[in-house]
């Protein structure tokens, strides 16, 4: 069944009701089928026209949008970190204002959540948040949708360890939540999600049939998990001098052979990217250098093993935008 999701801006999951979610997630199965079988994706009228704003780096959600659009017909600007004069000489209201004008639809990567919430409030055309300190909604369809073709269904026991408060940590949260899934954040209690927004998906499980639950024990966040879940343990933007702070916090959280033992057989490792699972980025060797790890979150047994669904689920970061730029531009 179809939504009336036209100008429906996506700030976080919580924008949207439970049902406009899980139809944007098929829509995204059948657009991904359609790409696989050759079917023309290109919309018929007016073509559309996007502005990508990535004020932090990216590499997939860039990519994914562009890709998107492209796929669909569309026009795409790509706006970097350096490359307009928003929060600096013009307002982010002004700057909103304008580009509403220009474009059909906006999607911005930053630091403050109430950037892209000012950007919603006065642009006039959809506003697509591909990642702020607090949340990424993007992100969470490409994971489900991952799941989902894993699984054939969304009601899955989801264990997500490590920093269980960052924006990916209350993000999957919600998603599970709207999915019926039972979510099991598995990190030290300092590390757990504002309580304010628990409750808030503790109110969306009430309608779904999810439970939301957290534990400091990895054993216990391990065991029966139909899906083990992390994320790197410092986000964009923060100093380097937090790395001493998470590894000494979040060692003991690694996904390693050993815990994947622990959850059902056919359970599944998932990550958003990029991963420290190794030293062959600067990051990594600089981590080696200084603490003696070569790897963080993850082993690289664990990232590179049959039950590793990472590159899928970041290819599925191109069909799940396709499918929220495809809902709520009114095609």
């Amino acid at each position: 069944m179809a939504f009336n999701m036209h100008s429906k801006s996506l700030l976080t999951i919580r924008d949207w009701t439970n049902e406009e979610v899980k139809y944007v997630l098929e829509l995204s199965r059948t657009l991904k089928e359609q790409r696989y079988t050759g079917i023309s994706q290109g919309v018929e009228g007016h073509k559309k026209n996007i502005v990508v704003i990535m004020q932090k780096d990216s590499t997939r959600t860039r990519s994914a949008f562009e890709v998107a659009a492209f796929d669909m017909g569309m026009n795409v600007s790509y706006i970097g970190g350096t490359g307009s004069q928003m929060g600096k000489k013009e307002s982010i209201e002004d700057t909103a204002k304008v580009l509403g004008r220009f474009y059909d639809g906006i999607a911005f990567r930053g630091a403050a959540h109430s950037d892209v919430e000012m950007l919603a409030k006065h642009a006039g055309v959809p506003v697509w948040n591909a990642l702020t300190d607090e949340f990424h909604p993007t992100q969470m369809f490409a994971d489900y949708l991952t799941i989902l073709e894993e699984f054939d269904r969304t009601n899955v026991n989801f264990s997500f360890f490590g920093d269980a408060r960052s924006n990916m940590g209350n993000s999957l949260m919600l998603m599970a939540a709207h999915m019926g899934a039972h979510f099991k954040g598995v990190a030290p209690q300092s590390y757990w999600p504002d309580k304010e927004l628990i409750k808030s998906a503790e109110e969306i499980a009430k309608e779904t049939g999810a439970t939301i639950e957290f534990t400091d024990d990895p054993v216990e966040g391990a065991t029966n998990a139909d899906v083990l879940y992390t994320d790197v343990w410092v986000s964009m933007g923060e100093p380097d001098e937090v790395w001493t702070e998470r590894i000494k916090d979040l060692s003991k959280f690694t996904v390693t052979k050993e815990l994947m033992a622990k959850a059902n057989k056919h359970a599944i490792f998932m990550h958003c990217l990029p991963a420290f699972h190794d030293i062959n980025t600067k990051i990594g060797k600089e981590i080696y250098d200084k603490f003696g790890i070569d790897h963080m979150e993850v082993t690289d047994e664990v990232f590179r093993s049959k039950k590793s669904r990472v590159m899928k689920e970041a290819e599925n970061r191109m069909h799940t935008i396709k499918a929220i730029m495809l809902a709520t531009l009114g095609y």
